[in-house]
């Protein structure tokens, strides 16, 4: 790693963008398929974050039916119809641009570990036209294991040029989990659907707004 030099690793989904109404729409375009009509709601952004597998499971479990075997049977199906319509409603988070700007020109090196498919996300942000901000993206099928195995963490600092210090701005347990088996620090977002409850996972520091995140980075990683 080269010495000295920071890296700050942002998750996606909940972390940079709310992608939660594209989400939610892919897996009710799979329940309208079966005949069941909408069967999530906005009520259910946090499931979202938690995946395509985790919402289908969700609709399934309101239908009183359904088993991995079926969500695997469904999940390709979910994928198609969200790299149809990836971005119809997803947006980055208020001030977070201009935040991982800063952060590039103070000098940090910046990535993206997600476990949304590589692909996927590649697509997204490049929809977005942000793509080109982050030095590295490693996705859910990037690696054999996704978070909160800390591997694909350290493969987003590895590629982002290497790090002597680095840390993870995330939304969920899941980020906080990859944090503490990768050994660095974690801040949480409270903007996501979770909001402040989201400090019972005791993270390094929790972030309020985009506007603070270089002030907290020099904080964690000074």
């Amino acid at each position: 790693m080269l010495q000295g030099q920071t890296c700050v690793v942002f998750d996606l989904d909940g972390t940079l963008a709310d992608t939660s109404d594209d989400l939610l729409a892919s897996a009710n375009a799979c329940f309208r398929a079966m005949g069941a009509g909408d069967l999530l709601t906005r009520a259910d952004a946090l499931t979202a974050f938690h995946g395509g597998r985790a919402m289908l499971r969700l609709g399934f479990q309101r239908l009183g039916r359904g088993d991995e075997a079926e969500v695997d049977r469904w999940y390709p199906r979910l994928l198609e119809a969200y790299a149809g319509a990836i971005a119809v409603h997803t947006q980055m988070y208020p001030g977070a641009v201009e935040a991982v700007e800063t952060l590039r020109q103070q000098g940090h090196a910046v990535a993206i570990c997600t476990n949304k498919p590589e692909g996927l996300a590649e697509t997204l942000m490049k929809t977005l036209g942000v793509r080109d901000l982050f030095g590295a993206l490693v996705g859910a099928d990037t690696l054999p294991v996704r978070k909160p195995d800390p591997a694909p963490y350290r493969l987003a600092v590895q590629r982002s040029g290497g790090a002597a210090r680095s840390m993870l701005l995330g939304d969920t347990e899941t980020d906080r989990k990859t944090g503490l088996a990768a050994g660095v620090p974690v801040a949480l977002v409270t903007f996501g659907p979770e909001g402040a409850g989201v400090a019972r996972l005791a993270p390094e520091a929790l972030l309020d707004r985009f506007e603070d995140l270089p002030d907290l980075v020099a904080r964690l990683l000074g």
